[in-house]
């Protein structure tokens, strides 16, 4: 269902809470610059993407689909398709899980599709309503604070884990347990999980940041080459905390067998 779509008119007024109606009428003008944000695509949602923006059956049959997709971007000429990945902060589990955001990127719009509740969209949500200035710098612009609120609660994640392999490396030291052991295996899958979706973002980021796709402009190119960064500074903490989990497991290990043999003694 469609979330929330704003209009950004070239006077500079903002319309908020569009129908599909008008979402029609402003695309067929192609002035200004429209976002529309859907949330657990239905096929009625499916539909409107075909009809109305012309997408390419493909492109939203990834939208509708429950299967996980990898990062990747298709370039349609007329648009960009773009899946990343974020933190899905709406489920309550031991292992870090990623959740799907689609961005179809225009020269005039921007929608995008997700199944669950996102932090990333939720804020821009919140900061165009309260500032349509940040509509006014253009569609990729617009695609590029998105991505890169995506990219920035990634960080959270990366601290608590930090935090946790701290605190394992202390109980598998002084009390090793059986609880610690399945502790630092989900610190791994989380790890794992991280890891498989940062790389390709990183160079979908880095294409975006060199010129390879026209509906980026020059001016814009910088703020990619920005979220690129963070990226690959993302991916070193990752790797960091995947060794350190490692030594972790080395450390419990260790731990045990020297128990063992104290008990042999």
């Amino acid at each position: 269902m469609i979330r929330c779509a704003f209009y950004l008119a070239p006077d500079g007024q903002l319309s908020d809470q569009l129908s599909m109606e008008q979402v029609r009428d402003f695309l067929a003008t192609g002035e200004g610059l429209l976002w529309v944000d859907m949330e657990d695509v239905t096929n009625e949602d499916a539909e409107f993407l075909s009809n109305v923006f012309s997408f390419h059956p493909l492109a939203v049959a990834d939208c509708l689909s429950k299967d996980i997709h990898p990062p990747k971007i298709d370039d349609f000429e007329k648009y960009l398709f773009i899946i990343g990945h974020g933190i899905n902060y709406q489920i309550e589990s031991d292992v870090v899980e990623t959740t799907e955001l689609a961005l179809f990127l225009g020269k005039n719009y921007v929608v995008t599709s997700h199944d669950v509740p996102m932090r990333s969209v939720s804020s821009m949500l919140d900061r165009v309503r309260k500032d349509e200035r940040l509509m006014r710098k253009g569609a990729d612009f617009l695609a590029h604070d998105i991505m890169d609120a995506l990219v920035d609660n990634i960080m959270p994640t990366i601290e608590g884990i930090d935090e946790k392999d701290d605190q394992l490396e202390a109980e598998a030291l002084h009390e090793p347990k059986r609880e610690t052991l399945t502790s630092i295996m989900q610190l791994k899958r989380s790890i794992l999980a991280l890891t498989r979706v940062i790389l390709p973002q990183r160079e979908i980021m880095n294409g975006l940041s060199r010129g390879q796709y026209a509906l980026i402009s020059e001016r814009a190119q910088i703020y990619y080459r920005n979220i690129y960064d963070h990226l690959v500074r993302i991916e070193m903490l990752t790797l960091g905390l995947r060794d350190m989990t490692e030594s972790v497991l080395n450390t419990y290990l260790s731990s045990v067998s020297n128990r063992m043999n104290e008990v042999m003694k």
